[in-house]
């Protein structure tokens, strides 16, 4: 499995004293810096548009099968949480884009640690990213 890092993300957090792990707590503002080679894959994207944000959360345990979520008492798997601490940590957030000057996507709604690496942007929308309950029959 080969990733590419297609920018990198700047906040305003710089170590695990972040306690904002709920993407909804989040209301700093935070920049995806895109590369170069990747510049021309923001064609249409606009500003006030949601959009998911893939990016490898490089300082996450990975070695850690059960943790106890914010604001719970009980150990849960990590399964079944949205902690960084995982074997692959992949985070994934809807944020809303503020501005775009150039290769720079100013966003809120973001939970990530300062120089992150970014691995890819989306669109949300919203008939296809929420949860539909399924129907046996």
């Amino acid at each position: 499995m080969i990733l590419k890092e297609i920018g990198i993300i700047k906040s305003p957090y710089k170590g695990k004293e972040r306690s904002q792990n709920e993407k909804s707590l989040s209301r700093q503002i935070m920049l995806l810096e895109i590369k170069d080679e990747f510049f021309e894959g923001l064609e249409n994207l606009i500003e006030g548009q949601f959009i998911v944000v893939i990016y490898w959360a490089d300082r996450a345990q990975r070695n850690l099968l059960k943790v106890v979520p914010p604001g719970k008492i009980i150990e849960s798997g990590v399964f079944a949480t949205r902690s960084q601490n995982r074997p692959n940590p992949l985070s994934i957030n809807v944020v809303k884009i503020l501005a775009i000057e150039k290769n720079k996507i100013i966003v809120t709604g973001l939970d990530a640690l300062d120089n992150s690496p970014l691995l890819d942007i989306k669109p949300y929308y919203a008939l296809l990213d929420e949860a539909v309950e399924v129907i046996e029959m």
